[in-house]
């Protein structure tokens, strides 16, 4: 900017020199017109002094005796006769700078007008001066301002660093970056970096919190019966000490509690797993897999009545899933409304299609849900307080939410009309998408 001021001054300045001797050169080529060739006025060696002016014939061999004051050159003659158009030009004159004027006059001449350009130069190296100084201060100025704004506008990226070299040394995850009040309401690329940086946070302690939640809950869910089995173990390892019948039974309650540690592990590990096989994947009749799980529940459970009926438009419907992980999801449904069904009251599963999607209700008659536990249904290994004296883990209703996501749909618990508990699971549109690989 500066060296773009300095050329416009200098051209400006160069300009009003040039307009001075073009108003120089109209005057004498009023007030000399008829005058002889030569030199016209000499005193502009001098500041204050007017311009001095001569006029130059075509052809050299007129020139007058006297000799010229300012200097004569081919483009004067050019001028001169008429095939040169007027210019401007730097000359010295008695040992200063000077600007000096050549144009056509008429009948074969030219006029040439000088003047000194001292103060011209003065100013032009006067404005070189100032902007100079100008430009270095600004200089400065800006690098200074630079600095302040690039620290100040990448303080977010620094306290990120520092965060994440924070968590990687701590695997601390609950540290946030702190952003200024001023930048709270502010949609630029820093601040969005920082929120989405907090949110990645959030995300990452949430799933380290559910792991180390479920590492805690499953042993101290696998501490009660690996507690039992090596009772029993070392109960049976002194056989010799036990009768026929106490030897059967604690041959029977090892291999129950083996079955159960077994399950635990098995369903743990169906927890883990966020991902479904992909090549599993397949179209799947909703109908026929609810029939078989619950013509499977009434085998497990003989004294539980099950009743279910289906819809004429959701009997044909399909969805793409896995079908033994929708048996699993079932299963579990019905399992917890077996346990908590009163004897003689049926489980009712009703399997409809409102709204083009498919709708699936296992509803029992038992004394449901309290509404402190509604919540914490799906949690793993919540089980509510009238639970905790029947068989499970915990971890049935956790696995069918985890598998009812992962084909897309919804499972949700609610209070069932009268009395009971109502499990509704909600599956997308058979035309649409309706399996994910994770859940």
């Amino acid at each position: 900017m500066c060296a773009a001021a300095f050329l416009v001054i200098r051209h400006q300045l160069l300009h009003q020199l040039d307009l001075h001797l073009t108003q120089s050169a109209r005057l004498d080529a009023q007030q000399y017109r008829r005058e002889p060739l030569g030199v016209l006025q000499g005193e502009c060696r001098y500041l204050a002094a007017p311009a001095c002016a001569q006029m130059v014939p075509a052809r050299p061999g007129d020139d007058p005796a006297k000799p010229y004051l300012l200097p004569v050159t081919d483009g004067t003659r050019q001028v001169a006769a008429g095939t040169h158009g007027p210019y401007y030009s730097g000359i010295r004159l008695a040992g200063h700078r000077a600007r000096m004027l050549t144009t056509p006059l008429g009948e074969g001449r030219a006029l040439q007008v000088a003047v000194r350009s001292d103060t011209v130069d003065e100013g032009v190296r006067q404005a070189a001066g100032l902007l100079a100084a100008v430009g270095a201060v600004g200089v400065v100025l800006a690098g200074v301002l630079g600095s302040w704004v690039s620290r100040t506008g990448l303080a977010p990226v620094s306290r990120l660093t520092a965060i994440a070299e924070r968590i990687a040394t701590t695997r601390d995850a609950r540290h946030r970056i702190e952003m200024p009040p001023e930048r709270a309401g502010r949609q630029d690329e820093i601040t969005r970096l920082a929120a989405s940086f907090n949110t990645m946070l959030g995300e990452l302690e949430k799933s380290v919190t559910a792991q180390r939640r479920l590492v805690a809950d499953a042993s101290h869910e696998l501490r009660t019966p690996l507690t039992a089995l090596r009772t029993n173990a070392e109960l049976l390892a002194r056989s010799g000490r036990l009768s026929d019948a106490q030897r059967e039974r604690a041959a029977g309650a090892l291999g129950r509690q083996l079955r159960e540690v077994t399950l635990l592990v098995n369903d743990l590990i169906e927890l883990a797993r966020e991902e479904e096989p992909d090549p599993l994947v397949e179209e799947v009749r909703l109908s026929s897999v609810v029939a078989q799980a619950v013509q499977a529940a009434r085998d497990h459970w003989p004294d539980v009545p099950f009743e279910f009926r289906v819809d004429q438009d959701a009997n044909a419907a399909t969805i793409a899933g896995v079908p033994a992980r929708l048996s699993r999801l079932l299963s579990s449904l019905l399992d917890n409304a077996a346990k908590f069904s009163p004897p003689g009251r049926p489980v009712e599963v009703t399997l409809t299609r409102p709204g083009g999607r498919l709708d699936l209700v296992v509803r029992d008659h038992g004394p449901g849900i309290a509404e402190e536990d509604l919540p914490y249904v799906f949690d793993r290994f919540y089980r509510a307080r009238s639970a905790r004296a029947l068989p499970g883990s915990g971890l049935g209703l956790a696995m069918a939410r985890q598998i009812a996501r992962a084909h897309h749909a919804d499972l949700t618990a609610e209070h069932a009309p009268g009395r009971g508990a109502l499990f509704r699971l909600r599956v997308p549109s058979p035309a649409g998408p309706a399996f994910s690989q994770s859940s």
